[in-house]
């Protein structure tokens, strides 16, 4: 599940841990989305008393591998006014007359919140890398700027959590169809998704080469062939992260026992 250069991606489809059924991880997820909530609460309390700690949970994956349902199904289970979701689209003129980590600077999660990138700075490696944009030094000089700028984010406070969302190209091809067959789904093709997935080996190749270049913050191979199995795992590694973090309720600046004593003298108001 956590990416090693000496390990092989798991096959989508695979289950390798928690559960093996649709309805036993359905239950499982409900269960996480508890444990997420307590913990998101504590995290966004502890950024509203002046706390510096904050996560962000980077989606990567090829199209169709479920960012966006990955986003309704695991943090539509905690209060929205602690996430901050961004999907970063293809950069506009503006965008491009900055250095490429400007955006996602300004999209930084504040504290106390969870932050969501819907596909990342890794675009700006992978798109370009495909594409032939970038030569080898290029490449290597974003390597080192992106490793640079997520141990920034750590000692800053931000907790980083990168997923991939693994999914088969036979997996893809049934959801593609799905949307073209589908008029309530139509909106979300897009005839360029047939372009990446005509290079759909070269994407492969770039993206571990990406784990292996930038695996100083762990990689995390989320299995998403199937929905469900993709949403508990990211919910699991959602409030592992939080678990080990352990966000804590700051104490009150009052005295508990003074404010107690004046809200019963002020009793109902009439």
């Amino acid at each position: 599940m956590r990416f090693t250069k000496d390990t092989p991606l798991l096959d989508p489809g695979v289950f390798p841990i928690g559960p093996d059924k649709k309805a036993k991880g359905e239950k499982k997820l409900l269960a996480a989305g508890r444990l997420l909530d307590e913990r998101q609460e504590a995290l966004y309390a502890e950024g509203v008393g002046g706390g510096s700690r904050s996560l962000l949970l980077v989606l990567q994956g090829m199209d169709t591998s479920g960012k966006g349902g990955t986003v309704s199904h695991v943090l539509g289970l905690v209060n929205p006014m602690g996430v901050h979701y961004t999907a970063f689209k293809k950069p506009t003129p503006a965008e491009r007359r900055h250095h490429y980590l400007w955006r996602v600077r300004r999209q930084l999660p504040k504290p106390g919140q969870i932050g969501v990138f819907d596909r990342s700075h890794y675009e700006d490696i992978l798109v370009p890398r495909v594409q032939g944009l970038l030569t080898a030094e290029e490449r290597r000089r974003r390597y080192t700027e992106i490793n640079a700028f997520e141990r920034e984010l750590a000692e800053a406070g931000t907790t980083v959590l990168k997923v991939f969302l693994h999914i088969s190209p036979e997996e893809q091809y049934k959801r593609l169809k799905a949307r073209l067959v589908t008029p309530e789904k139509r909106w979300k093709y897009n005839p360029a998704d047939l372009d990446a997935r005509a290079q759909w080996g070269d994407y492969q190749k770039a993206y571990l080469d990406i784990f292996a270049k930038t695996s100083a913050t762990p990689w995390h191979i989320v299995p998403a062939d199937h929905k469900w199995y993709r949403n508990w795992l990211v919910a699991h590694l959602l409030a592992e992260t939080l678990d080990e973090m352990d966000p804590r309720f700051p104490e009150p600046d009052f005295a508990v026992d003074e404010e107690l004593a004046k809200l019963d003298t002020v009793g109902v108001p009439g």
